[in-house]
């Protein structure tokens, strides 16, 4: 998984979040299934070249989001969800016409040279100008 995730540090995202998010997206996209192994704390932060504290801020705001969970003998996995009865489901994936969706706009926003933030910052104030019915 270590290839599949990389820090900015003049980024203005600290690095805690940015692993967070991109460990979100992966679970959300299905690339980290249900019981797929995280690498340990210390070994991801010293394939990033971040501090131990970092990695462990990031899992542990996943962990509380319900995504991973730290397991004692078998280390830290991609949770599965739990329904109101307490059985274990299987995490719903991002439908493919979403990740086309944002396959595009990606697309366009490098086509207009538009920095990463920029393209984000666009991104969450249109999410914040919405209703969750998608409607202004």
């Amino acid at each position: 998984m270590d290839p599949l995730l990389s820090v900015d540090l003049t980024a203005a995202t600290p690095p805690y979040e940015q692993i967070r998010s991109q460990i979100s997206a992966l679970i959300a996209t299905g690339a980290l299934a249900p019981g797929s192994r995280l690498p340990t704390v210390r070994s991801l932060a010293a394939d990033l070249g971040l501090a131990t504290g970092t990695v462990a801020r990031a899992y542990k705001e996943l962990e509380a989001a319900g995504q991973i969970q730290s397991r004692r003998r078998s280390g830290t996995v991609v949770a599965h969800s739990i329904d109101g009865g307490g059985e274990q489901v299987p995490r719903a994936t991002v439908p493919l016409q979403v990740t086309g969706a944002v396959d595009l706009l990606i697309s366009a926003g490098r086509e207009a040279h538009l920095s990463d933030e920029l393209l984000l910052d666009l991104l969450r104030s249109q999410l914040r100008r919405t209703d969750s019915s998608g409607k202004p």
